[in-house]
């Protein structure tokens, strides 16, 4: 059992993708968090959802901030009659083929008025997420649709939505959030080549010094070794950079303890809430 107060050993923030490859993996940024100093050990890549499954079910404790997300409007699910408690909700959702999710979402769009077609969570204004009903740029339906099964049948410890092992605690992250407290509307990643400028490089670069020296309202300063911080700035998608924010949102959330790490005591218990939000 995790005690309230006590740091986990093991800290990661998950870059995901929901159709992840050797072009465009998933990143698990691993690390640890000490007096207020988050330091980096690792940065793994996976090529598949295979390798995520496996890594999850490794016997192992850790806090983790995910960046996809853990639930769905609760205006949508209910508009669509579909279960309001999570895990029946989220079960009827893993049972939809992405197809069938597509159409659906498109026709509760359709129907809607121009500048209100998509439905939202409460957590998305704070944060300013994107809707996760949204099934292209960036397709977050779909990565809700492919990470959430495999948490729960990996058995983790979903706080404030669903009970599992609590050495193993997974929440719902959002590396866009800590980058536009430090960057606002400037860009510092892109998956096409062609756009990955020296503003962007240049960017990167002024986040990670922002991370390093804490000004962020996390509080929380990044410990990386030169390599590391060659290869945040070096991926010009962001990936590896997304990944490591969300590391500082899991270790903000170590800092808050459990069993809530932080989490609203009034969240939804449909929708769900990113952590620091």
């Amino acid at each position: 059992m995790s005690t309230p107060g006590l740091i986990p050993e093991f800290l990661v923030g998950c870059d995901f993708s929901s159709s992840p490859s050797k072009r465009k993996p998933i990143v698990m940024a691993a690390g640890t968090s000490l007096n207020g100093r988050v330091l980096l050990s690792s940065l793994e890549r996976l090529d598949s959802l295979h390798e995520f499954e496996q890594w999850l079910r490794q016997d192992r404790q850790w806090l983790g901030a995910f960046d996809f997300p853990f639930g769905l409007p609760r205006e949508l699910v209910t508009n669509l009659g579909w279960p309001t408690q999570w895990l029946e909700s989220m079960n009827h959702y893993a049972g939809l083929s992405r197809l069938e999710i597509r159409n659906t979402f498109a026709a509760f769009c359709d129907a809607r008025p121009i500048g209100k077609k998509f439905a939202h969570r409460a957590t998305d204004g704070p944060s300013g997420a994107s809707p996760s009903m949204k099934w292209v740029n960036p397709p977050v339906a779909f990565m809700l649709h492919a990470g959430i099964p495999r948490l729960v049948a990996a058995g983790a410890n979903i706080p404030g939505l669903h009970p599992g092992d609590t050495r193993r605690n997974a929440l719902e992250g959002y590396p866009g959030l800590l980058a536009r407290e430090v960057l606002g509307n400037r860009s510092y990643k892109s998956d096409d080549k062609a756009k990955q400028t020296s503003e962007r490089l240049i960017a990167r670069k002024d986040l990670i010094t922002a991370l390093e020296h804490g000004q962020t309202r996390l509080g929380l300063r990044l410990k990386v070794s030169h390599a590391q911080r060659d290869t945040l700035v070096d991926d010009g998608s962001g990936d590896s950079l997304d990944a490591v924010l969300c590391l500082m949102q899991a270790a903000w959330a170590a800092q808050q303890g459990a069993p809530g790490y932080g989490l609203p005591a009034d969240m939804d218990a449909l929708e769900g809430w990113i952590v620091t939000a």
